[in-house]
């Protein structure tokens, strides 16, 4: 029994996690303790072997630079904490589910992002939220697991549809700074896990929390890995009641995963860039623009005297240097590329061509972004608005424009974009859109706690539930009105024109729920033989094969919009059979499969690498064992071999 392979209904314990990184590293450090909830005996660090090892380190009282709060440890704790969940499907509110790469998942975005960290660690390019800003209205998740049901109850709060509760951060709460700084706390740490190395993620924050949110961006991501704080002009209009000065603006944070790795993209050029280029000489050329012609640091084959046509000799500015040699300035002298002002007795400039600029050269972006740049929130009402029909259904959305830039500014064109405040599902469309205009192959991520809609709100008076249902029902209308766009552009194409594709406008909805079984599996090796001849079925009686099937994606690492083909043909002998990854992993959930079933998957051709059945598949120890066995003999020389696994 030790070639199968159980798969356990449970996330990866990352304090285990970090242990063995430790150990790895230090072998010299490891020791065993027993843990006294278990009794089992387990592989530890020597703390003190470790402090040894690296030499002087921080501790006790010892004054150090850090940023704090009440409640960090606990917050610590909860980014590491395995939890027994699952993402389960929803095909029926899907749209495209066959073929779409995008996914919406419901729920709690802690445990969402531990799930999403077993299979997508690495591979998310960028990441865009908008969290509560902590104004005293917004309401924030509760993550204290430890309370009693009526202490959970007694307190004041709001509940989702699954009973998770949602608490008014009031400014009167004496945690007010805390309580947010612990809630956001640790899915930033798993936020990070998500990026690629040159991966980065932007946070759209207002001054309540921005200095608290940089804290921790520079605690979670380094300091070293800041990028900017982009200044967003979201409102046109001064708010009269204001208490004392209006505030017309929000911020965007980014940082890098790794910032040698980042590569920030050019902004096109637009009407005022061009304006600058000008022919202030006749010059033959054409349009130039003057840019200084020193550069940073002093280098002495770069440092010499330069005499001006007025006569009068210059030197470089304090602590820079000419940016090239005097041969080669002398040789843009002569072919009238340097510009020393109007009367002949200004510092040296090179001069720029317009027309011998790269195409794709563009300007570099700045942290200044003007509500004609990047929308304002206006704005993004009216796009809600023609939506859902002249309904104001959200109070502060963010605009498509700003999330739009957001996607530009790195090379996202066939990358994975994360969202885990979803909230008006504005950067789905925001990803669609941009996919239609340089025809990429971007994929979103959206995640969504389900809060309800408040009785008498525009949401409720409009049939709609939670956040979700309108957010799920916002992508859908976006889309449409995406394709109905292009059809009607492509009916304007003359003969010889090409017609534009329709992005991906679909999106499989997966909701956040507890594992498929009623406890955490068994290790195979704690396995009696009783256990392996009367094992009882321990999944829960209101889930599908596809919930199964879903739960055990992660463990071969593959992605929830993974395409997943159901075969249940002669072939198999009319069994349903899940074909995923175009055979990469063959898997069936039906009760007691017989052995000619087993023989086809292992005949399946091109050969799987995985092979996957229920618990309740195999009755007994005796079919286990012929199931791992016929795998083997099917093994080829070419080919390889198939893994068998069980849940």
């Amino acid at each position: 029994m030790s070639d199968i392979e159980k798969i356990h209904g449970i996330t990866p314990d990352l304090t285990r996690e970090n242990v063995d990184r430790l150990l790895a590293l230090f072998p010299d450090v490891a020791t065993e303790i027993t843990d006294p909830k278990t009794g089992r005996t387990e592989r530890a660090v020597d703390f003190d072997a470790l402090k040894e090892r690296l030499g002087d380190v921080a501790e006790g009282n010892r004054e150090r630079y850090q940023f704090t709060w009440p409640g960090k440890c606990e917050a610590k704790r909860l980014a590491r904490e395995p939890i027994a969940k699952t993402l389960r499907p929803v095909k029926e509110r899907s749209k495209d589910w066959d073929t779409t790469k995008n996914l919406y998942i419901e729920g709690d975005n802690l445990d969402a992002l531990k799930l999403l960290r077993e299979n997508y660690a690495g591979k998310v390019k960028l990441i865009y939220i908008d969290p509560p800003y902590n104004t005293g209205h917004d309401f924030v998740y509760d993550d204290d697991f430890s309370q009693t049901q009526d202490e959970f109850s007694s307190e004041s709060g709001e509940y989702n549809e699954d009973g998770g509760r949602l608490v008014a951060n009031t400014e009167s709460n004496g945690r007010f700074h805390s309580d947010w700084c612990s809630m956001i706390y640790p899915r930033l740490l798993l936020a990070r896990d998500l990026l690629t190395s040159d991966g980065a993620i932007f946070i759209s924050i207002d001054d309540n929390e921005y200095l608290n949110m940089r804290a921790l961006c520079n605690e979670i991501f380094g300091a070293a890995n800041f990028v900017a704080s982009i200044v967003w002009q979201k409102t046109l209009t001064r708010r009269n009641d204001a208490q004392q000065i209006s505030t017309a603006h929000d911020y965007v944070l980014v940082f890098a995963k790794q910032l040698s790795s980042l590569k920030i993209q050019h902004e096109p050029v637009g009407e005022k860039q061009r304006a600058t280029y000008t022919n202030r000489d006749n010059d033959p050329r054409g349009d130039w623009l003057a840019v200084p012609f020193h550069a940073p640091n002093i280098r002495p084959n770069l440092t010499y005297p330069i005499v001006l046509p007025s006569g009068r000799e210059v030197i470089p500015p304090k602590g820079r240097c000419w940016s090239t040699s005097k041969d080669n300035f002398d040789a843009l002298v002569a072919d009238g590329r340097i510009w020393f002002g109007k009367d002949g007795d200004g510092m040296p400039q090179r001069k720029k061509y317009w027309g011998e600029r790269e195409q794709d050269e563009g300007v570099v972006p700045w942290t200044w972004w003007s509500y004609e740049f990047a929308g304002e929130n206006r704005e993004a009402t009216k796009e809600l608005k023609a939506l859902f029909e002249g309904a104001t259904i959200f109070s502060a959305p963010k605009p498509v424009k700003l999330i739009s830039r957001i996607l530009n500014l790195i090379d996202t064109k066939e990358s994975t974009i994360v969202d885990f405040f979803s909230g008006s599902a504005t950067s789905a469309e925001a990803v669609m859109r941009t996919n239609l205009v340089d025809e990429g192959s971007r994929r979103f991520i959206l995640v969504q706690l389900p809060e309800k809609c408040d009785n008498g709100s525009v949401g409720a008076e409009l049939g709609y539930n939670n956040l979700c249902e309108i957010g799920e029902e916002r992508i859908r209308r976006a889309g449409e009105k995406i394709k109905s766009e292009i059809e009607a552009e492509n009916a304007q194409l003359t003969l010889d024109g090409t017609p534009k594709k329709v992005p991906d406008i679909g999106f499989r909805v997966l909701r956040v729920d507890d594992s498929n079984y009623e406890d955490r599996r068994k290790n195979v090796g704690s396995y009696s033989q009783a256990d392996l001849d009367f094992d009882v079925d321990i999944t829960k009686s209101d889930r599908s094969n596809l919930d199964l099937l879903f739960e055990a994606l992660p463990k071969f690492q593959l992605p929830y919009d993974v395409r997943i083909n159901t075969l249940s043909g002669d072939e198999f002998d009319g069994h349903t059979v899940y074909s995923v990854d175009d055979g990469r992993l063959l898997a069936c959930f039906e009760a007691d499969i017989p052995e000619s079933l087993v023989r086809a998957m292992a005949a399946f051709s091109p050969r799987p690498s995985y092979a996957l059945v229920s618990e309740h598949s195999l009755p007994d120890s005796a079919a286990r064992t012929n199931f791992v066995e016929i795998f083997k003999q099917s093994a080829d020389s070419k080919t390889g071999s198939t893994k068998p696994y069980i849940i």
